[in-house]
Order: structure tokens, then C-alpha cells, then sequence
């Protein structure tokens, strides 16, 4: 694998979509790449929105990263060209694999730094935003979520940049695993409440099925 990197830097303001049964919805999913230094805020990418603030955003989903092999799978899977900002990504990273990053697991990328805090739970704005009323579901069969990252050190981050990982938790778990356990395998939930650098939603989900 090359060296982790970031390839793209991308962000997007929320627009009206058609939706379901004829009604508009409201997402942001549709973030374009930007050239050059883009500020990192405590709760966003400068320039970045978030359309739903109760499900997205906030300081445990500030920055979604993408990894491009995760892209690459996606294209041979459904045997069609699969555009890199399909999934409505901040950062496309390469030479890293998302799902085996360890929950609070701390990485520098550029002069910020951030902590990886929970994998994403698709919605159905996901099928909106790729054309395919099907890949939500298909997203959770692929367990290959990326990573929603809180920010520990605002800084700068640019296209190109290297990601550095500083550290990981003695604990273990994954991203995967988070995923898997929520979606496939919840009879494990109590797992979750050993990993305190996760968000705080899956605690609660974890103890009410405890």
C-alpha cells in the first residue's frame, strides 16, 4: 500500500432533492473536492454543512473520510463506474484501511488532528445522493462504513497531505466491529460500552440492549 494520504479535500453546502413519495429533502451529500488549505473548525471543514444537525454533524461526525479502495471495491461490486465523492466524503484517503482503524484512534493530518470516533449508519439520503435506491442496503452488507472523525487540534488540511496515525487504544475495537455488531451481530452489544472513546449514541444503544 502507498504511504496514507489524502487525496481529495471536499465540502458541500445542503440542497433541496427530490425525495421519496414526490416530497423534497434537504442534504448536503453532494461535496465537491477544493485546491489548496482548508481550515478545520471544531465541528466542520470550513466551507462544509451538514443539512440534518439531530443525525449528522457535531463534534462525534465534524469530518467523514472515504478511503478510495473502499471506491474501488464499490465499482468492481456493482460492475459500473461508482464517482469518488459518491459517498459524500470530506476526505478520500488512500493507503489506509478504514475499517480495521481502531475506535479513538488519533491521527495528524496537515496541522490538525482528529480522533476516529464512530463508522456511519447509511440513510436512505445516501440512494438519493448515488442514484441507486439500493446501495444503503447493500452499504450495510459491505461493512465498509468509513470513519466519522471528531477533531481533538483545528488546523489546516490540504489535498496530498499524509496521514499520520499518532496512536491507538489498547481496547481494540474496531470500526468494523462497531458496524458489524450494530447492524449484524447485536447480541454482542455489550462490547461497545468498553470502548470509551466511542459516541456516545452507541452507549445507549449498547446498554438498552444490555
Amino acid at each position: 500500500m502507498p504511504e496514507p494520504h489524502v487525496l481529495s479535500v471536499a465540502v458541500g453546502r445542503a440542497v433541496e432533492i427530490a425525495g421519496p413519495r414526490g416530497r423534497t429533502t434537504l442534504t448536503a451529500s453532494a461535496k465537491a473536492p477544493v485546491e489548496g488549505p482548508v481550515e478545520v473548525h471544531r465541528e466542520h471543514l470550513e466551507g462544509d454543512e451538514q443539512a440534518d444537525l439531530e443525525n449528522h454533524g457535531g463534534p462525534d461526525k465534524a469530518v467523514y473520510a472515504y478511503a478510495a479502495e473502499d471506491v474501488a471495491w464499490w465499482r468492481d461490486e456493482l460492475g459500473r463506474d461508482v464517482p469518488t465523492q459518491t459517498f459524500g466524503q470530506n476526505l478520500t484517503t488512500t493507503g489506509l484501511d478504514l475499517r480495521s482503524v481502531v475506535v479513538g484512534e488519533r491521527w495528524r493530518i496537515g496541522t490538525a488532528e482528529f480522533e476516529a470516533a464512530q463508522p456511519r449508519i447509511p440513510c436512505f439520503k445516501l440512494g438519493l445522493h448515488s442514484g441507486d435506491p439500493t446501495v444503503p442496503r447493500r452499504f450495510v452488507a459491505a461493512v465498509r462504513p468509513g470513519a466519522y472523525l471528531r477533531v481533538t487540534t483545528t488546523g489546516r488540511v490540504t489535498a496530498g497531505d499524509r496521514v499520520e496515525v499518532l496512536g491507538r487504544p489498547d481496547h481494540g475495537v474496531t470500526l468494523d466491529d462497531v458496524f458489524t455488531i450494530y447492524h449484524h451481530e447485536r447480541h454482542r452489544a455489550a462490547t461497545l460500552l468498553d470502548v470509551p472513546q466511542l459516541a456516545p449514541m452507541y452507549h445507549r444503544w449498547a446498554r438498552e440492549r444490555s
